[in-house]
């Protein structure tokens, strides 16, 4: 089967602060005398991987072992500092709670600009209006602004619109952590229904049980590098005994 993602010695490189600096006058002091010291954070170290077309694959690590870096690198959210990443196909990311919304708006207009963000028409976000908010299960707090909404009410609208679309690419991090046990079964379903239709799916979680009921695949990011890579059992299980 083709792939859809290909991945090839991604690095990603940061510059980290080697000092404390306690305002922005001594931050612009050192920066003018040349005398701020940075070292090099490698988020990503020569990772490669390919995922097939269709396939719910996981990503699993402790936190800081690049996870969400590798997510935001194939959404195109970040560039790579060295290496090759091919995707072919729309993406449609959950990669920050709140990312894409305005939480100052309310439910009702953050679904029209999220959906734009995601690159849908107003036309298409009116015709799947009802749908979205049927699925979030918050009609009665369509007009409540978001900065009033719980972790899992945002998540449960962000959820809802990214998937109002089948994508040929879902990128899934930690989003389903949160919210209520019947809301997670509910976007698990809607997964699954996805990859039935041929969406690719990845997934970033910390429960290890959702990865294994979903995932076909999964890969071991340890401190940036590829641990391991294969079927989910024998990854989650290395993990489990690692962790």
């Amino acid at each position: 089967m083709k792939n859809i993602i290909e991945v090839k010695n991604v690095e990603m490189h940061f510059n980290m602060s080697k000092e404390k600096i306690d305002n922005l006058k001594e931050y612009f002091i050192k920066l003018f005398k040349r005398q701020l010291m940075y070292e090099d954070f490698v988020a990503l170290d020569k990772v490669s991987v390919n995922v097939k077309k269709g396939e719910v694959f996981g990503i699993v690590g402790r936190n800081g072992s690049g996870k969400s870096t590798l997510l935001k690198a194939i959404s195109g959210i970040l560039k790579p500092s060295a290496g090759i990443i091919k995707v072919n196909g729309s993406i449609a990311p959950l990669i920050e709670l709140g990312a894409g919304f305005d939480l100052d708006l309310t439910a009702r207009e953050n679904i029209f600009l999220n959906g734009s963000v995601l690159g849908f028409s107003n036309n298409l976000i009116s015709e799947k209006f009802d749908e979205i908010v049927e699925f979030s299960e918050l009609r009665n707090f369509l007009d409540v602004p978001m900065k009033n909404y719980s972790s899992g009410m945002v998540a449960r609208i962000g959820f809802a619109v990214a998937t109002m679309v089948k994508p040929d690419i879902l990128i899934v991090d930690e989003i389903l952590s949160v919210g209520d046990f019947l809301f997670q079964q509910k976007c698990e379903r809607r997964i699954n229904d996805l990859m039935q239709g041929g969406t690719t799916v990845l997934i970033v979680s910390h429960m290890l049980e959702q990865i294994r009921r979903l995932c076909s695949r999964v890969m071991w990011l340890d401190k940036g590098k590829t641990k391991m890579i294969g079927e989910t059992k024998s990854v989650c299980d290395a993990y489990e005994s690692c962790v």
